[in-house]
């Protein structure tokens, strides 16, 4: 096999920059890597070479502006066996006739099938073009198969993963190590932490979790919220709603605490400092894949029923699902009741990594990816 993965033209790979799909291809390639001939495609970068091969996988980069254009061009230069394209479906017809004897696999991250995004007609071509579908979640299936039930039999869905070699649990001797380090990096020592961990968008619902502390704060003195991330990625400039999260927070200094963006190799230690990680989503997120991180690093989770996020979060058993999504006595009560239980928190914590070690490992990600090509 002879194997192209085509990113996105709005991060790099590797994921110097972060990304859900860069992430997931830096852990599934070194198993196809091993195996069958890896390139991958990304946009160009400062901090890389324009082409370069690591880890016996082929890079090569081009210009964001022309980069759908400049990879079809180069596609045709080479002779894949299959071509993997992830989250645009409007560009499959450029890839079908720059390589029209190359099997092509659509995975899809968001919902990229919106009659925003794309007419009926080109949908429609997108599907017919394609050998397969993938999506992150069942929601995300439902958003191609309920619009377009051609496109049901093609389409599967397949489940990010981690590299638990990079995760410590939050139990364990290095874990305990790691979160003394980083608890005392930020002056956090005696502190019941909560973790948000995303970009700091409205979506995210970062706001809720602030007024939530208040309740929070009533029963548990010593709670600090750490809020992880930037307004985009590895920006950390101030927009009107940055500017509002800190606005809002202003009352509650000793009890928010803002790191900005964090890169994402760091991201398993940071997760040490955690009593708890709290996804906010506002919006139907296809599944944010710190769920996955979260879990590994042996973490509780609240998360919201919106979107995919609850498919990997069963409540109880890893943590707790909120259906009142908008609402910050939810979070507060639902936060309260962890910090409260540490005999709770940890039973939920322990769950999670062996649920995550059962199914959400980058191996099985690779394996059933495998047979999809294979099949296809």
């Amino acid at each position: 096999m002879n194997l192209a993965f085509i990113c996105t033209e709005k991060l790099p790979a590797p994921a110097v920059k972060g990304g859900a799909i860069q992430l997931m291809l830096d852990g599934i390639s070194p198993y196809f890597s091993q195996k069958y001939s890896v390139t991958i495609y990304s946009i160009t970068d400062p901090l890389l070479p324009a082409e370069n091969t690591e880890n016996g996988i082929s890079y090569i980069r081009f210009p964001r502006s022309s980069f759908h254009e400049e990879t079809a061009h180069n596609l045709k230069e080479k002779s894949f066996t299959h071509i993997h394209v992830f989250n645009r479906p409007n560009e499959i017809w450029r890839y079908k006739q720059a390589s029209p004897d190359s099997k092509l696999i659509l995975s899809l991250h968001n919902d990229m099938f919106s009659t925003r995004k794309l007419k009926p007609n080109q949908a429609l071509t997108a599907i017919q073009d394609c050998d397969a579908i993938t999506t992150v979640s069942e929601y995300i299936k439902r958003t191609v198969t309920v619009r377009y039930p051609e496109a049901e039999e093609k389409t599967h869905v397949v489940y990010s993963g981690v590299d638990f070699s990079k995760f410590y649990p939050s139990g364990s001797p290095e874990g305990i190590k790691i979160k003394d380090l980083w608890r005392n990096k930020y002056g956090l020592q005696n502190k019941k932490v909560i973790l948000f961990i995303g970009r700091l968008s409205r979506t995210k619902g970062p706001h809720l979790l602030i007024r939530a502390m208040e309740e929070v704060i009533k029963e548990h003195p010593d709670a600090v919220l750490v809020i992880v991330g930037g307004k985009w990625f590895s920006e950390n400039g101030i927009n009107e709603y940055v500017q509002y999260l800190y606005d809002e927070s202003e009352s509650l200094k000793k009890h928010i605490l803002f790191t900005k963006y964090i890169p994402s190799e760091e991201i398993p230690n940071v997760l040490l400092m955690g009593d708890m990680l709290v996804c906010s989503s506002q919006w139907h997120e296809p599944l944010a894949r710190i769920h996955y991180e979260a879990m590994a690093a042996g973490l509780p989770i609240i998360t919201t029923d919106r979107g995919g996020n609850s498919e990997v979060i069963i409540d109880e058993m890893n943590g707790y699902v909120i259906k009142e999504y908008d609402q910050p006595k939810a979070f507060a009560a639902h936060i309260s009741d962890l910090l409260t239980s540490t005999a709770l928190s940890a039973a939920l914590g322990k769950n999670g990594r062996l649920y995550a070690e059962m199914n959400f490992s980058f191996l099985k990600t690779a394996e059933k990816l495998e047979q999809i090509y294979l099949n296809a």
